[in-house]
């Protein structure tokens, strides 16, 4: 080991441990259950509205209660971990989610459901942070790479398979199949941590109530305004204005509390690394699009082009095959090349699969969806590892939890924010391209001659005039999910010249 590695504060944490490819397979089993409920559960909100009586507006609680539970229960995960232990902590979140997944599965009311989704998001938000730091800690540092590469791999392979498995269960069996699944692999994961993962060092340190209680206010109201805004049409309601005014006011009162606390629930000492910091803005910019293209393309290949669900996940699990092929070889990259170059060229696939799919119709041919799909999630898989590597590269071990827990805060308010926004240039799209080409559509326009249509598409047909109007709105929508994809690609663009702003970590050499 160099002397440089010897100084270097990321160092301090590594403690050799036994059975450490067990530890890995248990605390990955685990961390894949956090991240599979955030999407497994969407194909099946159409059976759960009619099982359980009730509106749209009520299913949609069922996303949205554990997208926001989750989402505030990550910012005290660091501090769980270091005042109980992370392999405490890790059970206990373990042992409530597989309850709380039961409970789900057994609801017989949207309001049971909802709260014991709450519980499920709460109780699970642990596991990620928890995950990532353990892992960084077990390996020393010349292998953080591998580390962060099969860490990778279960975070972004989670969110990608979910629909798919969601539907098969879903389709085969029943909806609350989505939740009993998560029975066996919660059993496998608290035996194995039981029994591998050593106890870690404890610090009793005061938690940050205020400092927790005004952040959860900011991360909550900007969550229900992103959830909540297209169902009120945005600024054109008072509620988005609540919610957007009262998080400004926490965060007022949070900026205030944390430079007066003595321990701050977030140390600002550690937002000084600019490592640290940059890779959370990039992360964002990635979280835009990580799982907006899962939420576009299922909707597009059955409403547009009719597929059903089970061919529908078929044709996107070669996304999720291009990303375990780049987690499998880009652990062995990082620690050789430069991790900006490594982001770069995940970055340039993407761009270009987004490019590719700005070309799509309603006529695209499935294999050509499937090869973008990979790309993509190939060109993803290049972006994650090594910037989870790079963000922790120059912070102090000490505050590694509190930066892992922001790291994944900052991911999934991404992915929240890109999720909301492709949705609603969606809908507003579609309304205003189905206008657009009813005003250049007439009885005259040469489109409409007898040549260029099928006469059951002429207005003067029997239902003539409905048919051409539905064939309006396909064409509409299949312009606003290619307007979608544009916007996704100047995304991609736009958090490229934050590269520059990465700083190499330091070079590591192996103990021999």
């Amino acid at each position: 080991m160099t002397s440089e590695t010897a100084n270097n504060p990321s160092e301090n944490t590594f403690v050799p441990v036994k059975h450490r490819g067990l530890i890995t397979l248990s605390i990955m089993l685990g961390t894949i259950m956090q991240v599979l409920d955030t999407t497994i559960a969407n194909v099946a909100l159409p059976h759960m509205q009619g099982s359980l009586a009730a509106s749209q507006d009520q299913i949609a609680w069922v996303l949205t209660s554990y997208i926001v539970a989750s989402a505030i229960m990550t910012l005290p995960a660091g501090w769980l971990a270091t005042r109980y232990g992370g392999k405490r902590v890790f059970i206990m979140s373990i042992a409530v989610f597989t309850v709380a997944s039961i409970l789900c599965g057994l609801a017989t009311s949207v309001e049971q459901i909802v709260a014991f989704r709450i519980i499920q998001g709460m109780s699970g938000a642990a596991l990620i942070p928890i995950s990532q730091a353990t892992l960084l800690d077990i390996n020393p540092r010349e292998k953080h790479g591998s580390a962060m590469a099969i860490w990778g791999a279960g975070i972004m392979i989670g969110p990608i398979i979910g629909p798919t498995l969601g539907g098969y269960l879903t389709e085969m069996y029943d909806w609350r199949y989505v939740f009993f699944i998560n029975v066996p692999l919660g059993i496998l994961t608290i035996a194995g941590i039981s029994l591998f993962l050593p106890e870690s060092k404890v610090n009793p340190k005061r938690f940050d109530w205020p400092g927790f209680l005004t952040l959860a206010i900011i991360i909550g109201c900007l969550q229900l305004f992103l959830d909540r805004g297209e169902q009120l049409a945005w600024f054109d309601s008072y509620e988005t204005y609540i919610y957007l005014g009262i998080a400004a006011a926490a965060a007022w009162v949070y900026a205030v509390h944390t430079l007066r606390a003595d321990t701050p629930i977030l140390p600002p000492a550690m937002f000084l690394d600019r490592n640290l910091v940059t890779s959370l803005i990039f992360m964002f910019f990635v979280g835009l699009i990580l799982l907006a293209t899962v939420a576009l393309l299922p909707p597009y290949m059955q409403t547009l082009m009719g597929y059903p669900v089970l061919d529908v996940g078929t044709i996107m699990a070669p996304r999720g095959v291009g990303t375990m092929l780049a987690m499998m070889i880009v652990g062995r990259l990082v620690g050789r090349f430069d991790p900006r170059g490594i982001i770069f060229f995940g970055l340039s696939l993407t761009l270009i699969s987004l490019y590719q799919m700005t070309k799509f119709s309603t006529f695209v041919p499935a294999s050509t969806i499937m090869w973008t799909g990979f790309i993509q999630g190939f060109g993803l898989g290049f972006i994650f590892v090594p910037l989870s590597t790079i963000a922790y590269s120059t912070l102090d071990a000490k505050y590694r939890a509190e930066a892992s827990s922001v790291f994944n805060l900052t991911r999934n308010m991404g992915s929240s924010a890109g999720i909301s926004l492709v949705m609603a240039v969606l809908s507003r799209s579609v309304q205003t391209n189905s206008s657009i080409l009813s005003e250049n559509i007439t009885a005259t326009s040469i489109g409409l001659s007898w040549k260029q249509i099928p006469h059951s598409m002429e207005p003067l047909a029997s239902g003539g005039l409905a048919m051409l109007n539905g064939e309006i709105s396909r064409q509409a929508a299949t312009i606003a999910y290619i307007n979608d994809f544009q916007l996704m690609m100047w995304i991609i663009l736009a958090a490229a010249p934050f590269l520059l702003l990465l700083k190499p970590p330091a070079k590591v050499i192996a103990p021999q």
